[in-house]
């Protein structure tokens, strides 16, 4: 696990491209924010998380996915991840942030990209 990255990862270039391209302009890694999101647009109150399908639980096909090895530790710790990604929203929410969540699987769909764009850019 020590070579899974936390930042820079491919998902996130490919949204962070996107945006960028369609305007949006944002800081990354909001160290003093709950969760520390992936981008934060402070002029528009927004974070954006960008998740991986399987350390997060996304329900698609790479989200599914059963470890073969140790399958009782994998099931507990996405459970916590979960857990833990809905209590970080919960705070940024409350502190008046939008948050908005781009999973793995999205992150190459140039249609829901627009979609989001068009979201952030509304604000």
């Amino acid at each position: 696990m020590k070579r899974v990255r936390r930042e820079h990862t491919a998902p996130e270039l490919a949204v962070r491209r996107f945006l960028h391209s369609a305007g949006l302009r944002y800081a990354l890694h909001g160290a003093r924010l709950p969760g520390r999101p992936d981008l934060v647009l402070p002029r528009r109150c927004t974070v954006v998380f960008v998740h991986g399908c399987f350390w997060h639980g996304h329900d698609c096909s790479h989200g599914s996915v059963q470890s073969k090895t140790n399958a009782p530790f994998w099931a507990r710790k996405i459970a916590d991840n979960r857990a833990r990604d809905a209590r970080q929203q919960d705070e940024l929410r409350a502190a008046g942030w939008r948050v908005e969540v781009v999973w793995e699987c999205q992150a190459t769909d140039e249609s829901f990209l627009r979609r989001l764009a068009r979201r952030l850019l509304r604000r």
